[in-house]
């Protein structure tokens, strides 16, 4: 049985404020610009829904160096707003004046200051009661779509390609990468020990990697220039799918389980509520010792919602359970926020089943190093 020394639960949906880091390495001269470029940007920030402050600061010690911080009402507030096109064609101008940036976010889990208010007057969404638990390893998707009649073709780049050297850096190696397919939509999930970015962009310079990419542009429905780092930053920015919740009981190697992956188009604007109720079911799931969910890993942008299962049987072995309904009303509640609930609820076995032969995402590759010890 899972223990809570051994459970692992790292969430957006906790509740907490969020703090996001932004550094920024700024060419040279390109200073003002950057400034007149920031104040339109903060300007269109602040009417974002969920945004409570941000503030601009520069190095003492190097000037190109900068540094944004922005505060969050939650992080799906933020996330909403950060994978918008509006938040694309927001930052575009900044790219002529960036040489670099990095991303960090951060929940609020204590504060102290003169002016800062105790944590038990704050409520319970405030801050966070207790820290995470992880297990070192970062989480993310990036997915696209490909021209409809072109899957068999992409399917057999994607399964064919040669993998990267898994070790980045002395701290940062690639642990997995995992491919599917549903319909046109192309989905690969990546796990890292370390630095996230740091590994996507060792990806990215591989010459085994460059050569798949440019196989797969032919047939991409959105065009992208990949030697034109604007025209590939805004693909990436468009194409990443965030993980937004991840439970897993540690209890097992593996070895012992089979991947999956299920893939939930939701109503317009329903996507955060759809990524919320999976995962407040695999919450439950891996504190079941006769469930056979493993580790559940939800990722979602907008009104794409991507559910990682690694299982100890087949999906078939509990139906309900592997589509995210078992219990009472689930699945009146996942039919009204499913775009493609066109049969309505679900709510006998082999209606289950269907609903999740049409959710399941084919598997074209899965790679994975070994665990260091």
């Amino acid at each position: 049985m899972t223990t809570l020394s051994e459970r692992i639960s790292q969430s957006a949906f906790d509740g907490s404020r969020l703090r996001v880091v932004l550094l920024l390495d700024l060419y040279d001269g390109a200073q003002n610009k950057f400034l007149e470029v920031y104040e339109h940007l903060r300007e269109q920030v602040s009417s974002v829904p969920g945004h409570i402050s941000d503030e601009l600061c520069q190095s003492i010690e190097n000037p190109s160096q900068w540094l944004i911080t922005s505060e969050w009402e939650s992080a799906p507030r933020f996330l909403a707003w950060v994978s918008s096109e509006e938040h694309v064609a927001t930052v575009q101008p900044l790219h002529g004046c960036v040489r670099d940036t990095r991303s960090l976010r951060f929940s609020v889990l204590r504060e102290a200051g003169k002016d800062v208010a105790p944590a038990k007057e704050l409520g319970p969404t405030r801050l966070r009661a207790a820290p995470r638990r992880g297990d070192g390893v970062v989480r993310h998707a990036l997915t696209f779509t490909v021209k409809p009649g072109s899957e068999p073709e992409v399917a057999k780049l994607l399964a064919g390609y040669a993998s990267p050297k898994a070790q980045v850096d002395e701290s940062t190696r690639l642990r997995r990468t995992s491919l599917f397919m549903h319909g046109n939509r192309v989905v690969r999930a990546v796990e890292v020990e370390g630095d996230l970015l740091a590994a996507l962009r060792h990806v990215a310079q591989q010459p085994e990697v460059r050569a798949l990419e440019e196989a797969i542009n032919p047939y991409l429905e959105q065009d992208r220039d990949l030697s034109d780092p604007g025209s590939a930053r805004t693909f990436f920015t468009r194409a990443a799918l965030p993980a937004v919740h991840h439970v897993a009981s540690g209890d097992h190697e593996p070895a012992d389980v089979w991947r999956h992956a299920l893939f939930y188009p939701a109503k317009d604007g329903c996507g955060t509520a759809l990524a919320r109720l999976l995962a407040g079911q695999d919450e439950a799931a891996v504190d079941d010792p006769t469930s056979p969910i493993e580790a559940s890993t939800v990722f979602q942008r907008d009104d794409i919602v991507v559910r990682l299962l690694d299982m100890r049987a087949p999906l078939e072995a509990r139906p309900a359970l592997s589509l995210g309904v078992e219990g009472s009303h689930k699945a009146a509640v996942l039919a009204r926020l499913l775009d493609s609930a066109k049969d309505g609820v679900p709510t006998t076995d082999q209606e289950i089943a269907r609903f999740l032969a049409r959710s399941e995402m084919r598997l074209i590759t899965d790679r994975r190093t070994p665990v260091q010890a």
